[in-house]
């Protein structure tokens, strides 16, 4: 199974819940909090992702990534996005220069 497809399989199950009950799902509660939880929740993970980092933690760094991978494919279903949106930009990027592909984004 390729890592693209967990990520489909997660994004189609949230897909799914997004008219769920929220309460008693707790995607749909999210999606329904709106914009600004989902962001907040976010940064909640990221933060705890950083924190296990510090403390170089593998097991915890990968649970809290985990949790910040999920988070983040809420977010995107919150706007109409999956992750093959994301996977194509990173396949856009692939074997450009970092630098130049900074430098060629609009500003704005």
């Amino acid at each position: 199974m390729t890592e693209s497809t967990i990520l489909c399989r997660l994004a189609e199950t949230i897909e799914s819940r997004k008219n769920g009950d929220p309460a008693t799902s707790y995607v749909a509660k999210l999606l329904h909090e709106g914009n600004d939880k989902i962001l907040r929740k976010i940064t909640e993970e990221a933060t705890e992702t950083l924190l296990a980092a510090k403390d170089c933690d593998k097991e915890h760094i990968v649970r809290e990534t985990a949790d910040l991978w999920f988070h983040c494919l809420i977010l995107l279903a919150h706007h109409g996005l999956g992750p093959n949106d994301v996977l194509n930009e990173l396949q856009r990027r692939e074997g450009v220069s970092g630098v130049a592909e900074k430098a060629s984004r609009k500003i704005g």
